[in-house]
């Protein structure tokens, strides 16, 4: 039996919807069914979730006149344009008309592919976001951003796209394997860096609990993740100003993950380096105290996240792909940076020679 133990929602007028936190719900056909509008039905997971959880969902949808389930290759180098004409080939041969719902049974390659085809099939289906790991359940399910990779720039072809809910069930962090873990948290530390102090500190005092997986910190940890992430959505859909303080670390991250090919590093990994070098950014700039620096090195050590970005990669190389970030406005780069612990800034006055002393005393 399912139980529901935080609900939350995203304030979008009429494209508000419900975030569920819980245990059980990916078998709670009577939640499910209550965001499902017609009886057609595409189901997209990958290799490694459908055998994990696809019976579980495909009970809990009942009898319904059509059911299409698209299993994906499993990896960050399979979200692309390609992957998603296979996707778009399946909805159409199985004649799926624009009352179907979208359903992505995944972690965030699933939701973002998925989610983006929802948006261009026959210009926009309903969209249900079952995410299954912890990056997936306190980021990319929550605030409509939806997309592919292309080999120049991550997430550089995509939709603002809002789903009509998401569930999240934290059975499945239980198989989710150590590594994985680990990225996931490092979004979660990042909400308390950039708009909540307290729990910030709250996650400095209870990491052990989350490193263990105890219910009650992971519920607690993901409810206070998604309220913020969905205070910031709310009050900026698509990014025209303050929802871009969601993306600190994220440049530098990005940078890392597009050169060193997607999927050898895990996006939460290459975003933990990232806020650690937006981190001494901004106390070169004055903005923070060294001590929040060394001591956010130091939960990241505890968390098994890296503190550096890798070895080949150089000034040049991190400059050469910032510069195709969506964040680049009017050739102007934007980065995130912390003004105190709980508040972000944004700023597009950093120089290359401050970035290439930054990268070169890593």
């Amino acid at each position: 039996m399912s139980l529901i133990m935080h609900t939350l929602h995203v304030e979008l007028g009429e494209r508000s919807y419900p975030v569920y936190i819980g245990r059980e719900l990916l078998g709670d056909g009577k939640l499910l069914g209550q965001h499902i509008a017609g009886s057609q039905v595409v189901v997209i997971s990958n290799e490694t979730v459908a055998p994990l959880y696809g019976e579980r969902v495909r009970s809990a949808l009942g009898s319904r006149q059509l059911v299409t389930e698209i299993v994906l290759p499993d990896g960050e180098q399979y979200k692309s344009l390609q992957t998603l004409s296979t996707i778009f080939d399946r909805v159409m041969a199985d004649k799926h008309s624009r009352n179907t719902t979208f359903i992505a049974l995944g972690g965030g390659v699933v939701g973002d592919i998925a989610g983006f085809a929802a948006a261009c099939y026959q210009r926009g289906v309903n969209f249900i976001q079952l995410p299954t790991t912890l990056l997936a359940q306190v980021d990319s399910s929550v605030g409509g951003k939806t997309a592919v990779n292309h080999p120049l720039g991550k997430n550089m072809i995509g939709a603002f796209f809002q789903p009509q809910a998401v569930l999240i069930d934290i059975d499945t962090l239980h198989t989710l394997p150590k590594r994985e873990f680990s990225a996931g948290l490092a979004e979660v530390v990042k909400y308390g860096l950039i708009s909540d102090e307290p729990f910030y500190r709250w996650l400095q005092e209870h990491m052990p609990r989350l490193l263990a997986r105890e219910e009650a910190a992971l519920a607690e940890a993901i409810e206070r993740s998604c309220a913020n992430k969905a205070q910031v959505v709310a009050a900026d859909e698509r990014e025209g100003g303050l929802r871009a303080i969601l993306n600190l670390g994220h440049t530098f991250g990005h940078a890392v993950e597009t050169g060193q090919g997607y999927g050898t590093w895990l996006h939460g990994e290459a975003v933990a380096a990232g806020m650690l070098l937006a981190l001494e950014l901004s106390a070169r700039r004055g903005r923070i105290d060294r001590a929040e620096v060394d001591d956010f090195r130091e939960l990241l050590l505890g968390m098994h996240l890296p503190v550096r970005p890798p070895e080949d990669m150089d000034a040049a190389a991190f400059l050469d792909l910032m510069a195709h970030d969506k964040k680049v406005i009017d050739g102007r780069l934007r980065l995130v940076l912390l003004q105190a612990i709980g508040a972000a800034c944004i700023v597009d006055d950093v120089t290359d020679a401050e970035l290439r002393g930054l990268l070169a005393d890593r």
